[in-house]
């Protein structure tokens, strides 16, 4: 039981840290996309008005995080053996 939490938060872990680096230039890279299509920035960023912009703004994160979640956990080896540096004697 206890791998299977060790494993959960490493995956836990790297998908937060993906989603992060992955946020801000997809970010930019949707507003221009928006810009040039002329749809409401504003409208994008709060998905219509349902939320204020900075609850908008954790929302497109969560998206990003739930995305990273099973990249993580479906591409990296958590599982296999890394070969270390051999040990002096």
């Amino acid at each position: 039981m206890a791998t299977v939490l060790a494993s959960l938060s490493q995956v836990a872990v790297m998908a937060a840290i993906v989603a992060t680096l992955f946020y801000v230039p997809a970010g930019l890279a949707s507003v221009l996309f928006v810009r040039i299509i002329g749809f409401p920035l504003d409208a994008f960023v709060t998905f219509g008005g349902a939320f204020n912009t900075f609850v908008g703004l954790i929302v497109w994160w969560l998206l990003a995080f739930a995305g990273a979640c099973a990249y993580a956990a479906f591409t990296f080896p958590w599982h296999e053996e890394v070969m270390a540096w051999p040990r002096k004697s």
